[in-house]
């Protein structure tokens, strides 16, 4: 299904009241460092170059504010709270990013959002092996270890307690949401995908985007052997990419996976983790070794050896219930990846993406943009709204502070 279909308003509200019943829970993949972005950080804590300066973990955070406070309201019965709508928070880590996470979560007062319902847990590592199947020795007492990949999802939240809380202290949870931090528009727990999955009883879902072009570098829904996957970009032959369905014009193999994902605890609890044991890849890596001839840890300039990990989508082929959810690319996917200046997938094409909307969410409300030819960057707090609501109509915030509006503008909270 996609987020244009005619039921997606009530794919809307069954989300929206699952979320008031307490039913949903998000697990946001934080465990990977700014490298790539010139960044010396976790990568959440990146700022895009917003009007805010919002990291990314903020915006993430408002968002789940905002959108309590909409099924609260909803909902008529219940308020924001400890006693009220809460969507827990758990945020994977790595060992090396975990304790920088949390404290600037905590310096930051959880961006509003109640400490309580806000966990870290890190993700695991596995030893890494050389051609012999042998443990490769970092330093002379220390194994060389790697983080095991975003499948080491599963069994972190395990070890961690995780699923245990979700069976105990907080029973009332069934769906989880799990999504990437590198995404700037991400919607944490989007009422519309989670009903929707709700909707088709899946017991796993998958938000994908539509591709590009043919050969954008992206893994992509398929099934194989009757059972869904993803096809990873470098696995397919460009014959195979180019293929276009006959009956609709679009690319056979179109659907692009943005590491955004729904599953239920008992999906979770009763079919991932037992079989989580043949999920591993191998991936040839150059490691650095104990070389015993010079006492010391040496850097190899070629391929020594290979790192385990697994994927988070390699336990699509367990589902038997799968549901695909395609969502607009402009409204839902500005991947953070790559450094400023980057044509693609960087900061500031994420940047623009999110002011190009914002402007959209104010004409669509009724706002008349002045100076919106000029290069500018808008923002529409989250808090203000989480997809474009509450802005037009006789309550809405253009009725507040006027429909006219001077580009660049920043909508906040008790001001323009």
């Amino acid at each position: 299904s996609s987020s244009s279909s005619s039921s997606s308003s009530s794919f809307y509200n069954i989300g929206l009241d699952a979320i008031a019943s307490n039913e949903v829970c998000v697990v946001i993949l934080a465990g990977g460092q700014g490298t790539r972005l010139g960044y010396d950080g976790p990568k959440g804590m990146y700022s895009i170059g917003l009007p805010s300066n919002k990291s990314l973990f903020q915006l993430i955070a408002e968002r789940i504010q905002k959108l309590q406070q909409l099924a609260a309201a909803a909902s008529k019965t219940t308020f924001v709270g400890s006693d009220g709508v809460v969507i827990p928070c758990y945020i994977m880590t790595s060992p090396m990013n975990d304790r920088p996470t949390a404290e600037y979560f905590e310096r930051n007062n959880y961006f509003g959002l109640d400490k309580s319902n806000v966990k870290f847990f890190t993700q695991g590592v596995l030893p890494c092996l050389d051609t012999n199947d042998k443990i490769i020795l970092q330093s002379k007492f220390e194994c060389a270890m790697a983080p095991d990949g975003n499948g080491g999802i599963y069994t972190a939240i395990q070890s961690c307690g995780i699923l245990n809380e979700l069976q105990t202290v907080r029973r009332t949870i069934q769906y989880v949401h799990v999504f990437s931090i590198d995404n700037a528009l991400v919607r944490p727990a989007d009422p519309s995908f989670l009903g929707y999955c709700i909707a088709t009883n899946a017991d796993c879902g998958n938000k994908v985007v539509w591709k590009s072009n043919a050969h954008e570098q992206v893994g992509v829904m398929a099934q194989r052997n009757g059972r869904p996957c993803i096809l990873e970009y470098s696995d397919v032959d460009s014959a195979t990419v180019e293929q276009v369905d006959p009956l609709t014009g679009k690319l056979l193999y179109g659907a692009g996976n943005i590491c955004n994902h729904f599953f239920t605890v008992d999906f979770l609890q009763t079919v991932v983790l037992p079989n989580m044991n043949a999920m591993y890849h191998m991936a040839h890596k150059k490691i650095p070794f104990y070389d015993s001839e010079v006492d010391d840890t040496v850097t190899p300039l070629s391929n020594n050896g290979i790192k385990l990990e697994s994927f988070i989508f390699d336990v699509f082929p367990l589902s038997t219930r799968m549901a695909v959810y395609e969502v607009p690319r402009g409204e839902e996917f500005a991947p953070v990846k790559n450094a400023i200046g980057s044509p693609t997938d960087s900061p500031d094409t994420a940047r623009h993406m999110i002011s190009t909307l914002a402007k959209h969410w104010a004409v669509r409300a009724g706002a008349v943009l002045l100076h919106n030819d000029e290069p500018n960057i808008c923002e529409i707090s989250p808090l203000v709204s989480y997809a474009g609501e509450g802005l037009g109509g006789e309550d809405g915030l253009l009725s507040k502070i006027g429909k006219v509006l001077v580009c660049p503008f920043q909508l906040q909270l008790d001001k323009k």
